[in-house]
């Protein structure tokens, strides 16, 4: 375009683009279980139940009860992060406690 040629007024107002909303997906889900044993008390495991699940103590005994009947039982399915420092304060709380009570984590 030379300095005489005025611009056409189309082209100042430019085109409107409206911005992609970015594709979310929903973050994995992961199962904690809790693992029985022989050695730990079942008041323990309500206890441990209670205060890192936030059962009251009537479900934190149903689910007592399923794992000591049946081996494994979840305490809850959250993300990834929060699996994993669940699975972490548990296992940290038991060996404090000098029990054996194993929780781990799964993909839901």
């Amino acid at each position: 375009m030379s300095q005489h040629e005025r611009p056409d007024p189309e082209h100042e107002r430019g085109l409107a683009v409206e911005a992609a909303k970015p594709e979310l997906e929903r973050p994995s889900l992961y199962r904690v279980v809790i693992l029985n044993d022989d050695y730990t008390p079942m008041d323990f495991v309500v206890e441990v139940l209670q205060v890192f699940f936030g059962m009251n103590r009537e479900k934190a005994t149903q689910v007592m009860l399923h794992v000591h009947t049946r081996g494994r039982g979840v305490c809850g399915v959250y993300t990834r992060e929060v699996a994993e420092t669940k699975v972490s304060q548990v296992n940290d709380f038991s060996r404090t406690h000098q029990h054996p009570l194993m929780c781990t984590m799964e993909k839901a």
